[in-house]
């Protein structure tokens, strides 16, 4: 049997086989970020026929400050559980687990959509997209901390099988992690420990929140692809850290260079980073990037690039892809 089609046992929850579908934003949401009929009607149609073995939902504000852009969920208060937990449903409905992400988008965004002054790690660019953030205060740190804790509560209220700590793509923990966009001079900056301190504190809150039984995903913006940033041998460093500070499962993403890798186009062009991580800790690693063929998917799988494939952006144009790649193999 391929092995796209095995199952995959990773102690706090089972897998029934690789293909992932992997959060991706579509901006349904209402303009307070209510989850919304269309966004119901996208994931139902998505999961149709239940091929995927995990859905990670769209990334979630954990408050409105890290509003990231128009049409994004909010997981920022309780009132937002109910719409949640319909989404939620909805996916489970399919035979697939639900894992929902959360996100602040820190300085990776604007003003305009946010009603509120940027803030970041340290006040340089984004490289992505917005403009220069102020600093975060410690104050404001502890707050940040505060909001994921509170977000992760209210996944796993509304019914979702895990909860996805989002620190990619130029986004506020990312940008603590960067060496770009980290310039601190206390013990949230310099060293790459100091640069992962907000992490582990995220971590252990979200942890005391869902309980030592409830998954724990972490998004790993693994290698910046800019001169001064993070590289392959950065990323193993922090997922081993990231592993022992009690994240179960890694899903290797781009950095500051966002969702792309500027080096590569080639089916799972995140590949290179995810094979480091896979082999460097014991805990499953999701592998994306421009998976467009059923053969992409079991090639990652056989090279080693990860124990997981996402594929997004294919099925988003798609939606029965997954549905025929499944297939492909078991027939």
């Amino acid at each position: 049997m391929a092995i796209i089609n095995t199952p995959l046992a990773a102690g706090k929850i089972t897998f029934k086989n690789r293909l992932i579908y992997p959060p991706i934003t579509i901006a349904k949401a209402s303009a307070d970020g209510e989850v919304t009929d269309d966004s119901l009607a996208y994931y139902e149609e998505k999961m149709h026929g239940g091929s995927f073995s995990l859905a990670i939902v769209e990334h979630c504000y954990v408050t409105q400050e890290g509003k990231a852009s128009n049409g994004q969920v909010s997981i920022a208060d309780d009132a937002k559980i109910q719409g949640l937990a319909k989404l939620a449903r909805v996916i489970k409905g399919a035979g697939t687990k639900a894992v929902v992400q959360i996100n602040h988008a820190g300085s990776c965004t604007t003003a305009e959509v946010t009603g509120m002054t940027l803030k970041g790690a340290s006040p340089v660019q984004n490289p992505r997209q917005g403009g220069v953030p102020e600093e975060m205060t410690k104050t404001e740190i502890r707050g940040v901390v505060e909001a994921f804790r509170a977000a992760a509560e209210r996944g796993k209220k509304a019914g979702f099988d895990g909860v996805e700590i989002h620190s990619a793509h130029s986004y506020l923990l990312n940008q603590f992690y960067s060496p770009l966009t980290n310039l601190r001079n206390d013990e949230y900056g310099g060293k790459q420990e100091n640069r992962l301190k907000i992490h582990l504190e995220v971590i252990e809150a979200v942890r005391k929140a869902v309980g030592k039984d409830y998954p724990i995903f972490l998004r790993l913006g693994a290698c910046d692809h800019m001169p001064g940033g993070n590289t392959i041998e950065d990323a193993v460093k922090a997922a081993k850290i990231l592993e022992d500070a009690g994240i179960d499962i890694l899903d290797i993403s781009g950095g500051m260079c966002g969702y792309v890798n500027p080096e590569s186009s080639d089916p799972g062009y995140f590949g290179e980073e995810s094979k480091a991580v896979k082999a460097a800790v014991n805990i499953p690693v999701i592998t994306t990037g421009g998976v467009k063929a059923p053969e992409d998917v079991e090639a990652l799988l056989q090279a080693g690039a990860g124990d997981l494939v996402g594929v997004g952006r294919t099925v988003m144009q798609d939606s029965a892809w997954a549905g025929r790649t499944i297939g492909f193999y078991r027939d």
